[in-house]
């Protein structure tokens, strides 16, 4: 393979409530409410160490079924590398021609391309020391 994986980051979620999102998500699996300052309201991250959902609000007026809805639905879902393997992911998606484009978000850097059947996979890595992102727990 031409990079690895470390884990699976998060599970991007779009929900009709986000003050009872998070509330479930602390209550029923014990997540831990971060919302980093940089980013504003939403996404709210709810984690256990350095894994878990990001929590951002539906638009309950776009059409439920449509593929690209931002309906109440999973977003996207986001694996964790870290800077040399993004790097060598960069690469392995170039010489396989796919497309992709690649997001600056201040505490992390991150390429997005589709599977097959059109469900949004990030690849994201930390581009601040962890103590600057992720909460002390």
């Amino acid at each position: 393979m031409a990079f690895t994986i470390d884990f699976v980051d998060h599970v991007a979620l779009r929900v009709s409530d986000m003050e009872r999102s998070a509330a479930w998500y602390e209550e029923v699996l014990g997540l831990k409410r971060h919302q980093p300052p940089k980013w504003g309201s939403f996404p709210v991250f709810m984690l256990s160490k350095r894994s878990g959902v990001a929590l951002f609000p539906a638009r309950k007026d776009d059409p439920k079924l449509d593929k690209k809805s931002k309906n109440v639905k999973i977003d996207h879902f986001a694996f964790n590398l870290n800077n040399e393997q993004f790097s060598l992911a960069i690469a392995h998606f170039k010489e396989l021609e796919l497309d992709f484009n690649i997001q600056n978000h201040h505490y992390f850097k991150s390429v997005y391309t589709s599977d097959p059947d059109g469900h949004t996979v990030e690849l994201t890595t930390l581009t601040v020391e962890e103590s600057e992102f992720y909460p002390q727990q």
